[in-house]
């Protein structure tokens, strides 16, 4: 993978999707995110009277109606929806193998996001190949100590040398603690700085895009969903609420032109005549 620089924009969907418009800081999301087993249910934290199974850790920004808060943890349909994902990501071999080469690379908080992750849901949702349309791994870490491009560009090849192709030139590995850096610079928008990683999920272009995964040191998987996970697992395409973005049209053509099975709202679509 070659290096960035700041005068050309990265590529994929790590916070940095063209059309950002500036959200309110989820500064106490990412501070509950920091001590998360004083926050959540874990498999061992049953102080609240109940215990959740192995699946793993799930991280919520926001209280959108449809997520999954400290109050109203892994219940009922979502409950079901965060086990289905897990199986779903646990059955795609290339997204395995790059958790657990990331993993290996502790990098500070990492998550894997976007299309590596919806893309396989919409795929076994549709019954595809779960490699079908993924075309790169976003990967994105959180580190405000230094938010130079050498030290982005440092943890790049750091992650490069870690695959061989084809997964080196599409895994995508950015700072989200200097997206604010570049982004106005490039797309004429202001971009308010990111306290974590996960924080830079409510800023997607789309809930169902807003998700993102972590393999913990014990294999359960961590999964941030700050819009929940119905709008993807019912292949519903709209515009983040909170991020009304012109980009939106053009990026759902390409995503309806896949996967002509998602009900897009909110957005003009044209005719599709084949992938994008």
């Amino acid at each position: 993978m070659g290096s960035c620089s700041q005068e050309a924009p990265p590529r994929g969907s790590c916070g940095f999707s063209p059309g950002g418009i500036p959200v309110a800081s989820s500064s106490e999301a990412c501070r509950s995110g920091a001590r998360l087993n004083d926050e959540f249910y874990t498999a061992e934290d049953p102080r609240r009277g109940r215990k959740t199974d192995e699946r793993g850790d799930i991280l919520i920004g926001r209280p959108h109606p449809q997520a999954i808060t400290a109050e109203r943890p892994d219940e009922g349909d979502e409950a079901a929806l965060v086990e289905w994902l897990t199986t779903i990501v646990r059955g795609a071999p290339s997204l395995m193998r790059v958790l657990l080469a990331i993993r290996a690379l502790d990098l500070p908080d990492w998550l894997i996001m976007s299309g590596a992750v919806y893309q396989r849901v919409l795929n076994a949702l549709t019954k595809r190949p779960p490699d079908y349309g993924v075309r790169d791994y976003d990967v994105g870490y959180f580190d405000a100590s230094d938010i130079s491009y050498e030290a982005e560009d440092g943890v790049i090849r750091r992650v490069a040398g870690a695959f061989d192709e084809p997964l080196r030139s599409a895994v995508e590995v950015r700072n989200q603690a200097r997206v604010h850096v570049w982004f106005e610079g490039h797309f004429g928008e202001p971009y308010t700085p990111l306290s974590c990683t996960a924080e830079a999920l409510e800023r997607f272009l789309s809930p169902m895009f807003a998700v993102g995964v972590r393999l913990k040191p014990d294999d359960r998987l961590h999964i941030a969903a700050p819009f929940g996970l119905t709008d993807l697992f019912t292949l519903r395409l709209r515009p983040n609420p909170c991020r009304l973005s012109a980009n939106f049209s053009r990026i759902a053509v390409g995503v309806a032109c896949r996967w002509p099975e998602v009900r897009v709202e909110g957005a003009i679509i044209e005719r599709c005549t084949g992938a994008t």
